[in-house]
């Protein structure tokens, strides 16, 4: 399959392109499914318009009558807009069968102009007068009061396929909240970026579980949030609730039209809505999977403040002509690299290495990353990894999600066996991609 070239990238990179060599199966065999009948003419997609029509797109199709004398409640943000563009804030509103009560808003806000980490508070919605309750401020968890004025949550949140990515966790959480008060949940469904085929890195291990890492997933995941969803209502334990509150739990997740497991963002043909401050196009998506985790500790940089963020990677000390010696040097497949500059708001040039994406298919998204912590470790004044403090640490394995991988780090530095643990975290991966199979919904 020849993939469309990635639009916000450097103008150096390739086209992506491969076959993938297994399939999952379709699996809707329990879940409670909502679908429109687009019988009419002027319900069919036409060649100009998007390919895909979104859970938001389902659920106006049939009239949002699973909404119909309820208090609504929506947990949503910027990226959560229908196929034309339209919020689906907007989109509840304006129809008069449904009764909005109340806004949630996960990391960055409904509007998704709050900066990464910092605490959101509560407010008043200027545009349309409803409370918004924010769901990374003092409470991450929707609490009974929250909830009092509503009958059902609808969730309609973009998430990036990446597993540290918040939006996930923002929605176990309330899942558990509404599931332990007795509201009802709808999951209106998105395509994952990055498909349904690229799964990668390690899986997260129970003791590592956190707001970076919701669910014992592996670093790309490969589903959509609908389906993470289901697993989440199906599977005991993967819910931080009783077995009877699981069971009672209410659960219906709006599947798209028109996508398949092997789209990525740009087969779609929707308009992407940055999903947060330093995610402004699919470029960043496939940056964060790649260099994400490898500049948390070490020094490397990877682009944030240019144009080009988690793409253009930097070290203090080398040049980017060394690094992408270095780089190159390294052999990784589907990866190219290009010396880029940029002009600082103060004017000044800049210049790092662009990482590129010639060949999907034998792109390992979270690679890259692993070999920047090797050479962070040969590169830095000391193993960076041994003198990290106990906070920092902590939170790197809350990121990755492999202690034996720490210990490797802070045992034998540079020396670490990188291709060894990326060999054995694409087996471990495949192994979870095939158990999860069932839960599935596209084929």
């Amino acid at each position: 399959m020849t993939r469309t070239k990635d639009t916000n990238r450097s103008p150096h990179t390739g086209s992506y392109h491969g076959s993938f060599s297994w399939r999952l199966r379709r699996g809707l065999l329990w879940v409670l499914v909502i679908t429109a009948c687009l019988g009419a003419q002027e319900a069919q997609p036409s060649a100009a318009q998007p390919r895909v029509w979104l859970g938001i797109d389902m659920l106006e199709l049939n009239h949002f009558k699973p909404l119909w004398g309820k208090r609504v409640g929506l947990l949503t943000h910027p990226a959560g807009v229908n196929r034309r563009g339209t919020s689906t804030i907007t989109v509840l509103r304006r129809s008069p069968r449904v009764h909005l009560t109340a806004l949630f808003g996960p990391e960055h806000g409904i509007y998704g102009d709050e900066k990464a980490s910092t605490p959101v508070p509560d407010r008043i919605d200027k545009h349309t007068g409803l409370p918004v309750y924010s769901l990374y401020g003092k409470f991450r968890k929707p609490t009974p009061e929250m909830l009092r004025h509503i009958d059902l949550m609808v969730i309609d949140l973009q998430d990036i396929g990446v597993r540290s990515y918040t939006f996930v966790s923002c929605m176990r959480y309330t899942l558990e909240a509404c599931f332990e008060n007795g509201i009802e949940v709808m999951v209106l469904d998105r395509p994952n970026p990055l498909g349904g085929w690229k799964v990668d890195g390690p899986v997260l291990e129970e003791n590592w579980m956190s707001y970076v890492g919701a669910f014992r997933v592996p670093y790309v995941h490969g589903f959509t949030i609908g389906e993470l969803a289901i697993m989440a209502k199906k599977i005991p334990g993967w819910l931080k609730v009783s077995e009877a509150v699981r069971r009672r739990g209410r659960l219906k997740v709006v599947p798209m039209q028109g996508w398949k497991r092997d789209f990525i963002w740009t087969d779609t043909g929707l308009t992407w809505k940055p999903t947060s401050p330093y995610i402004p196009s699919f470029a960043a998506v496939m940056g964060y999977a790649m260099t994400g985790l490898g500049a948390q500790i070490g020094g490397f940089r990877h682009g944030i403040g240019s144009p080009y963020p988690f793409r253009l990677l930097s070290y203090p000390g080398k040049t980017p002509e060394q690094l992408k010696r270095v780089l190159q040097a390294r052999n990784l497949p589907g990866l190219s690299y290009h010396i880029t500059a940029y002009r600082t708001p103060k004017g000044d040039y800049q210049k790092g290495v662009y990482i590129g994406v010639q060949d999907w298919h034998r792109w390992r998204p979270t690679e890259l990353s692993f070999h920047m912590m090797q050479l962070a470790a040969a590169w830095h004044k000391g193993n960076p990894f041994a003198k990290a403090t106990d906070n920092t640490g902590n939170l790197f394995n809350k990121h990755v999600g492999a202690s034996d991988w720490w210990y490797e780090l802070l045992n034998y530095g540079d020396a670490a066996r990188t291709k060894a643990f990326v060999d054995k975290w694409k087996r471990e991966s495949q192994v979870f991609a095939d158990r999860m199979q069932r839960f599935c919904i596209y084929p």
